[in-house]
């Protein structure tokens, strides 16, 4: 009885959660491909609504069916947080970000978000800060500023793309950070949906954008917009949640430094699309900030701990 017991938990602990993150990470490199695409079509406003909206109807449709645990007063706080600046701003930021800069350079300028994770973690969520975060974060910045430069050949447009990008890293940080309590008693599609919903009234003073989509978009745009509603929005950020509540967030926020590879493949191969050689440079820059950051220092409080857990 207690083999057969223990199997599935350490199953839920290892498997499932890896599993949960490897299909967020795959979902999110597509956004950045479907969102490049609509870009030359569909206004960021427009883009975040539909995609929100979309989001919180197979959501509401998944809570509706399941038994349900609605947030405290003390969660509510940190649920508006994530909500307004990880689904909100994040997505207006991003969307008008990739009608300038193309998408294997904004996954890889995103990559500065969990540097940022780390750093905040460890003020907020008491996750160890240790001098290699920092030097990470020095790293990680030096590599935005070259991908900055490299972009800037193409003229200011481009600078401010990816100033645009790093306000959504930032924001990407914050509602990670938010969100990573809310794990403790929260279901994760009951995160994601309020967080949607949230994140969608944040982007009400866009809605005359969204009614000029219904009536004038193409049907190959819904599609595209469908998609990103479904896979990259409702399904990954729910499994992304799965996977925080089994995680340290700086520790998970770390393996989102894939998100570039796959996103420059998918690029070249749906778009015709690859960053400028210099970004290149940046991107393993930033890549390099987030693995040192993550380096562990020997020490006998650390030695002491790893046994304990």
């Amino acid at each position: 009885m207690t083999t057969t017991t223990a199997e599935p938990t350490a199953l839920t602990r290892t498997w499932l959660p890896v599993a949960a993150g490897a299909f967020t990470l795959v979902c999110w490199a597509s956004a950045f491909v479907a969102i490049r695409h609509l870009g030359h079509e569909v206004t960021p406003g427009a883009l975040t609504i539909a995609r929100l909206g979309i989001a919180s109807i197979v959501l509401g449709l998944i809570v509706a069916r399941r038994p349900r645990i609605w947030p405290n007063r003390r969660e509510w706080p940190l649920l508006v947080l994530c909500g307004v600046m990880w689904f909100g701003i994040y997505n207006l930021a991003l969307n008008e970000a990739e009608r300038r800069i193309d998408a294997g350079t904004a996954a890889m300028l995103i990559q500065i978000g969990p540097v940022l994770t780390l750093f905040l973690a460890s003020i907020f969520l008491g996750e160890r800060l240790t001098r290699w975060v920092l030097i990470g974060i020095a790293i990680g910045f030096s590599g935005v500023a070259i991908i900055g430069l490299a972009s800037s050949n193409s003229g200011s447009q481009d600078v401010l793309g990816v100033a645009l990008t790093v306000l959504a890293a930032i924001t990407y940080a914050i509602g990670v950070v938010s969100q990573k309590p809310l794990t403790r008693r929260l279901h994760p599609f009951t995160i994601t949906f309020l967080a949607c919903v949230i994140g969608l009234l944040t982007a009400t003073p866009f809605t005359g954008e969204f009614i000029d989509l219904v009536q004038h978009g193409s049907g190959s745009s819904w599609l595209w917009l469908v998609y990103l509603g479904v896979f990259p929005t409702a399904m990954a950020f729910s499994t992304w949640a799965y996977a925080l509540s089994h995680m340290d967030a700086g520790k998970l926020s770390i393996t989102t430094f894939l998100v570039p590879v796959l996103a420059i493949l998918l690029s070249a191969f749906f778009l015709s699309e690859t960053p400028p050689g210099l970004a290149y440079v940046g991107g393993a820059l930033c890549v390099v900030g987030v693995l040192i950051s993550r380096r562990k220092v020997a020490s006998p409080e650390v030695i002491e701990e790893v046994p304990a857990r």
